[in-house]
C-alpha cells in the first residue's frame, strides 16, 4: 500500500489540485445514495471540513459500498474534480475505494446525530472523531506549540521539572503518594509508621503538584526558564474546573520584578491567543456558533454578554486593567451586587479570599477589560511570595478573564533568607525538607519572579468548553480513570 503518497484533506482545500489523481484516506462521517451515485463525506482530522467523495457504483462494487458505514475506514484514489455542489469547490471521483477498517453500524456508537457531552466523555476513545473534539484538540495543539515558540523566540530555555517529588510546594497536602512497598505488607518502624527506607527512594513521595521550585532553581543558572509539563492534585473535586491530572505552564525569571512578571504574562496570554485566532479560524467560527448554540439554550439572565470569538478579541485587544487587592476589595465591598446581596459569598472585610463571582464581576461587569490584581494578604498567599513593606501583602498576582475567573497565578519570589526561613516558621513549613531550596537564598540571591498558567483551563477559555473534561483527552476526576 502506498501509504506515503496520502494527500490530506487540508492540503486539497488548500491547493489546486482539479484534474489530478490522488489518494485520499479517512474515516466515514455520512454517506447518502442513489440509484446512480453515491456520495461519501470523509473526514482524516487534518482540518474540521469533510472532503466530499463521488462513488460511481459502475465502478465501485455493491459491496465495497455497502462497507463505507460511518465510521469506516476508507483508502481512495480517484481524480480531483470542480464540485457540482455547493460547500466545496473540489470533491473526487472515486476510481477504486479500499475499506481499510469496517464499523459495524449496529455496534458503532458515532452516528451521524447530536450527541450529549456527557454520552461523549464515556466514549472518550473515539469522541476525537467528533467535530467538536476534533476542533478542540487541533486548537488545543496549536496553543501547546504556540507557548513552546514564544518562549523560545524570547530566549526562555525549556526545563523539564521531576513528576515524583518529596517537596509538596503549595503545601496543601492534597498529593498522589508514589510508593512500591507492598500495600498488603507495609513494612513499619518500631514506633508503628510507615517504614519508607524499604520503599524505592527511601522516603516518603509523591507525583508533582507544580514545578515553580525546581524551576526556580534553573532559573538562577540560566536566567529565563520556563516548564510546560504534568501536574497532579488529590482533591476531591467534582467540578467543572478541576482535574486530578492536568499540564502547567510556569516560566522563572531571574533580574524580574513584579511588574516586569505582569508584563511578561500579559504579552504572553496575548501571543498564545493571537496564534490561535489566526492558525485555527475554521475551528474557532465552528466552537464559536457551537457555544452560541448553548448560550441560547439558557435562560436569557444567564446568557453571556460575548461569543467566543469575540471574548478572544476582547482580551487581545484591551489593555489590561492593574490594580491592587486593597482596591478591588473597595470596588466588591461597595458594588450593588454586594449591596443587593447578589454575590454568594459577600465581601465584608479586607482580607476575604476573592471567588470565581468577585473576579467575573471586577472584569465582566465593572472594568470590562481583563484585570490583574496585585498586592494580595499574605495570609491566603503561598510561603515563597515576596512580603511587601507593610507586613500585611505579599507581591503577588493573580491575571483575570472573563467568563472564567482567574487564568494566571504568581508572583515575585521572596529572595530574602531571613524573611523566607521566618515565613517558613509561621507556616510550619520544615526548612530541612527545602534545605536546597534555601540554598538559592544564600548563594547568589536575586530578585526574581514567575507566574503559573494551567493549560487546560487556558484550552478551556479559547474553545469555549464549559467543561474542563473535554479539552483533555482523558480525563482523570475522582472515581475517573477509564482508558
Amino acid at each position: 500500500m502506498a501509504f506515503n503518497k496520502r494527500v490530506k484533506i487540508k492540503t486539497i482545500l488548500e491547493q489546486n489540485l482539479i484534474g489530478q489523481e490522488i489518494t485520499l484516506m479517512g474515516w466515514v462521517r455520512t454517506k447518502r445514495s442513489n440509484k446512480n451515485v453515491s456520495f461519501i463525506a470523509l473526514n482524516d482530522g487534518s482540518i474540521i471540513t469533510n472532503y466530499q467523495v463521488v462513488a460511481d457504483p459502475t465502478l465501485i462494487s455493491e459491496e465495497v459500498l455497502k462497507k463505507c458505514s460511518t465510521g469506516a475506514c476508507l483508502k481512495i484514489t480517484g481524480t480531483v474534480v470542480e464540485s457540482q455542489g455547493s460547500g466545496q469547490t473540489s470533491e473526487i471521483n472515486a476510481k477504486s475505494i479500499e475499506v481499510l477498517g469496517e464499523a459495524d453500524p449496529e455496534k458503532y456508537p458515532l452516528q451521524p446525530k447530536k450527541h450529549s457531552l456527557e454520552f461523549l466523555r464515556e466514549i472518550a476513545h473515539l469522541r476525537m472523531r467528533t467535530n467538536t473534539f476534533g476542533a478542540v484538540f487541533r486548537v488545543r495543539h496549536a496553543l501547546a506549540f504556540a507557548v513552546h515558540k514564544y518562549f523560545n523566540d524570547k530566549g526562555f530555555f525549556y526545563i523539564h521539572t521531576p513528576i515524583i517529588t518529596a517537596s509538596d510546594a503549595e503545601g496543601a497536602g492534597e498529593t498522589f503518594k508514589v510508593t512500591t512497598l507492598d500495600l498488603n505488607k507495609i513494612p513499619r518502624t518500631e514506633e508503628g509508621k510507615i517504614d519508607f527506607k524499604q520503599d524505592f527512594f527511601e522516603r516518603e513521595t509523591n507525583l508533582t503538584v507544580s514545578g515553580q521550585l525546581e524551576g526556580e532553581l534553573a532559573a538562577m543558572a540560566l536566567s529565563e526558564i520556563y516548564t510546560f509539563g504534568p501536574t497532579f492534585r488529590a482533591e476531591n473535586s467534582n467540578t467543572t474546573r478541576h482535574l486530578a491530572e492536568f499540564w502547567m505552564i510556569e516560566p522563572e525569571m531571574a533580574f524580574y520584578d513584579a511588574e516586569d512578571n505582569q508584563n511578561l504574562a500579559e504579552d504572553f496570554l496575548k501571543y498564545i491567543i493571537s496564534y490561535a485566532l489566526e492558525h485555527c479560524a475554521e475551528d474557532l467560527k465552528f466552537l464559536d456558533q457551537r457555544a452560541q448554540e448553548e448560550e441560547n439554550a439558557k435562560p436569557a439572565d444567564q446568557r453571556a454578554e460575548m461569543g467566543l470569538l469575540d471574548k478572544l478579541k476582547f482580551v487581545v485587544e484591551n489593555d489590561f486593567v492593574r490594580l491592587t487587592y486593597t482596591e478591588a476589595i473597595d470596588i466588591l465591598r461597595n458594588s450593588n451586587h454586594n449591596k443587593k446581596k447578589k454575590f454568594q459569598y459577600l465581601i465584608e472585610s479586607w482580607g476575604a479570599d476573592l471567588q470565581s463571582e468577585h473576579e467575573r464581576y471586577l472584569v465582566e461587569k465593572h472594568f470590562k477589560k481583563p484585570v490583574i490584581l496585585t498586592d494580595y494578604p499574605k495570609d491566603i498567599k503561598a510561603f515563597y511570595m515576596r512580603q511587601n513593606e507593610d507586613g500585611k501583602t505579599v507581591a503577588a498576582m493573580d491575571i483575570l478573564f472573563p467568563g472564567i475567573g482567574e487564568i494566571v497565578g504568581g508572583s515575585q519570589r521572596e529572595e530574602r533568607l531571613d524573611r523566607l526561613t521566618q515565613r517558613m516558621q509561621e507556616m510550619h513549613i520544615p526548612e530541612t525538607e527545602l534545605w536546597w531550596y534555601l540554598d538559592t537564598r544564600r548563594f547568589g540571591a536575586t530578585p526574581h519572579a514567575g507566574f503559573g498558567l494551567g493549560f487546560e483551563r487556558m484550552v478551556q477559555f479559547v474553545t469555549g468548553m464549559g467543561n474542563i473534561r473535554d479539552v483533555i483527552a482523558f480525563p482523570r476526576t475522582p472515581g475517573n480513570a477509564e482508558f
